[in-house]
């Protein structure tokens, strides 16, 4: 594989080691070329390393000459582009020469020039406009493509790659007395007995040495051998100076300037730290565990991946001097202690974070980009109620997403929703808003299938536009080539006449398949004279989701102070015409739970917008304890809340289904007909037309039946429905492979 690599070539820090040892490595099977647009150390080190380096130091337009024409000498096959002035010469090279383009994001674009206003304007102005222009993007931990996700940029086109050193490479052991040398020779009055803590970072804002010093005086007033090493330099050193000096601890603070030989610097130091503000994934670190030095870190990028509190080293959040003061004192008081977390270190970071193993994942990263850019048509246009604050549509979306990546993990997939950035939050995924027909329809003609995925989304009870524009979306899909899905969805009522005549009109047209939640759709769909697509009953896509781990789930229920082993009674109430009158009934039937079978009341609002109105009148109705419960609960946290509920009764489809997989005897008030209908699928038939509830003792026979259910009866017929939701991830990959076969004949 060919590849240039262009930066400008006076990066320090952590960008610098990581290309310089990327480029290492790459070169040792592959041809990765180097450009610097100046001379100086890095171009001088990267020659030194035996990498393939290049200085162009010209104007824009003779760069751009000079780079077209090394792209036809040298036959690469991609661009990879490192900060604001690789990323700028890339973008402006792409048209001359048809590559793909990709750039790794080391650090966050908005922190890069912090107190720097005037190169913020200008540089950083310059990067944010090519950074939108780029094919592909490489975040250096987890957070940084949470960041990026959360900035709009399409989360399709967003790899991940850690920051690795070199492990292979053994440093020479230190001499005898070689520390003392060093602490002498750069100005550190430490001895044998001191403890020393170290920081190598650019003392820029961002890195927020202030903190350090305010944390290791807290420390040092309690450990008097605690000195502190800064390895350095920046515009913050004189204000960090007189910050030493206003807190008393100069005579035990050395700040020692950029230091050539960092392995040294690592060695000499008892206890490494890192207080960023902001940081993607810092070699500090991992340079730090490769001479097996025990790390004190801000909780920043993906360093939580690598440092697990008190296994290998401690986090603290970003300004928490107190709390990076009592971790130094901890550590400068035991000995044993830094070994441990040492050791420890060393060997998560010399197994995950090795250069070798960096630069394999980078490979891999050109392997994806290149086919992704070589195929014409791919992924997948997920349509649904998706962006509503309703965590039972978001559960479906969860589940669909993860069949799609089970399909294929690389393959890119796009979301329509009513609140696209809050979807991008939560599932780590691009979105699109729905109302937004130009955006979607650019995806559609390069996209191999449209998903109208989950929920009930071809009726008209709710209004006839929905259906309206759902449709649409099916009609826009076909025209634009895709196949067409409707995925693990409930049908109907469609009560109009007109609204009949299309819907049926348009999916048999348009629609390849569509998988069902249940019978009675199915039913619906004759009723509309549906007969073309292949249609299958599945089962609800959200059974396939498992819930979050036990503490995560305790947690939860300790934040509403409850005791996660007691008896509840979860009431999932919605508004709905009617309710109100009928509020007094699920009141007595709260009541009715607790005095007969010990069941504290637990009123969970599904959707925040329509049900946290009910939620608090009907508690002011009730007369024995009860708490409400506002559903911010990501999917997993919501199905393993649910499944410590004794019994569930719920206007709400999804809490049924959730409970439901978890094995928990629930009570369905059927408001539409899709309740009732998946309930009696899994032979559950615990339920009462929402119209027909009239008297508190309808709801204390349900509740006597729930607590008599049969739970082994329960889980048989929760497993033969989990079997059958795998048909919806095999008709869609059927329809994704047709697509591609249709494409290479």
């Amino acid at each position: 594989m060919k590849v240039l690599h262009l930066i400008s070539g006076g990066d320090s820090g952590g960008a610098r080691t990581h290309v310089h040892l990327l480029l290492k490595h790459l070169n040792k099977d592959h041809e990765a070329t180097l450009v610097c647009f100046m001379h100086g150390s890095f171009a001088k080190d990267a020659i030194a390393l035996g990498i393939p380096t290049v200085i162009i130091q010209k104007n824009i337009l003779s760069t751009l000459h000079e780079l077209k024409a090394l792209v036809k000498k040298t036959g690469c096959e991609l661009i990879h582009c490192h900060g604001s002035r690789g990323n700028l010469m890339g973008v402006l090279l792409r048209p001359l020469v048809h590559l793909p383009v990709i750039t790794t994001v080391h650090s966050d674009p908005r922190l890069d020039y912090l107190g720097r206003p005037l190169a913020r304007i200008t540089y950083g102005t310059l990067n944010a406009l090519a950074l939108r222009r780029m094919d592909y993007y490489i975040g250096v931990s987890d957070a940084m493509r949470e960041t990026l996700i959360s900035r709009g940029f399409d989360a399709n086109r967003i790899f991940v790659i850690y920051n690795g050193v070199e492990f292979e490479d053994a440093w020479p052991a230190s001499p005898p007395g070689e520390r003392e040398r060093y602490f002498a020779r750069i100005g550190l009055d430490a001895d044998s007995d001191s403890v020393v803590v170290g920081i190598g970072a650019r003392l820029d804002p961002v890195k927020d040495i202030a903190t350090l010093l305010r944390g290791f005086k807290i420390a040092y007033s309690q450990h008097p051998n605690l000195r502190l090493l800064i390895a350095g330099d920046g515009p913050e050193l004189e204000n960090l100076r007189a910050l030493a000096a206003q807190l008393g601890i100069t005579h035990v603070t050395c700040f020692a300037g950029w230091q050539t030989n960092m392995p040294l610097f690592y060695r000499s130091i008892d206890i490494n730290t890192l207080t960023s503000l902001s940081e993607t994934f810092s070699y500090a670190v991992t340079e730090g565990a490769r001479e097996r030095v025990p790390v004190v870190s801000t909780r920043v990028g993906g360093l939580p991946k690598l440092i697990l509190p008190d296994e290998t080293g401690y986090l603290f959040q970003p300004g928490d001097y107190r709390a990076l003061g009592g971790y130094l004192a901890r550590l400068a008081g035991d000995a044993a202690l830094r070994k441990r977390l040492g050791d420890a270190l060393y060997e998560k970071a010399r197994k995950e974070y090795s250069a070798a193993a960096t630069a394999e994942a980078q490979l891999d990263i050109y392997r994806r980009a290149l086919a992704a850019a070589s195929r014409e048509r791919d992924g997948v246009l997920i349509c649904g109620a998706y962006g509503m604050h309703n965590a039972g549509d978001e559960a479906v979306l969860d589940a669909i997403l993860a069949d799609m990546r089970g399909i294929n993990p690389d393959m890119p997939v796009t979301v329509m929703s009513r609140d696209p950035a809050e979807t991008r939050k939560n599932h780590s995924i691009y979105a699109v808003h729905s109302f937004n027909v130009l955006h979607w329809l650019r995806i559609m003609k390069h996209s191999s299938l449209y998903i109208n995925g989950g929920g009930s989304l071809i009726q008209d009870v709710t209004s006839s536009r929905s259906l309206w524009f759902y449709l649409f979306t099916l009609a826009a899909a076909r025209y634009c080539g895709c196949r067409v899905m409707m995925y693990g969805c409930g049908i109907g009522p469609v009560n109009r006449s007109f609204n009949r005549r299309q819907a049926g009109k348009v999916i048999n047209r348009c629609v390849d398949a569509i998988t069902l939640r249940e019978e009675y759709s199915q039913t619906v769909l004759r009723q509309l004279a549906v007969y073309a697509p292949e249609i299958t009953v599945a089962s609800e896509p959200a059974l396939s989701l498992t819930p979050a781990p036990a503490g995560d789930v305790d947690a939860i229920f300790r934040s509403y102070g409850l005791p996660p082993d007691k008896r509840y009674l979860c009431m999932c109430i919605r508004r709905w015409p009617g309710i109100r009158q009928r509020l007094p009934l699920f009141a007595a039937a709260a009541d009715y739970a607790w005095e007969h079978y010990g069941m504290t009341p637990i009123l969970l609002t599904v959707n925040r917008q329509q049900d946290d109105e009910i939620a608090r009148k009907l508690q002011s109705s009730i007369h024995v304890p009860s708490v409400v419960v506002k559903d911010t609960m990501d999917s997993g946290q919501l199905i393993g809340f649910l499944s410590r509920m004794t019994t569930v009764m719920a206007m709400r489809l999804h809490p049924l289904i959730f409970a439901t997989s978890q094995s928990v005897p629930s009570i369905g008030i059927s408001y539409d007909p899709k309740v009732a209908a998946f309930l009696d699928y899994i032979s559950q038939r615990n339920c009462i037309d929402f119209a027909s509830l009239h008297e508190p003792g309808q709801l204390y026979a349900l509740v006597d039946a729930a607590a008599s259910t049969d739970r082994e009866a329960l889980r048989e017929a929760t497993a033969r429905i989990r079997e059958v939701e795998r048909r919806n991830a095999e008709t869609a990959r059927r329809l994704l492979e047709s697509q591609e076969s249709d494409y290479r004949r």
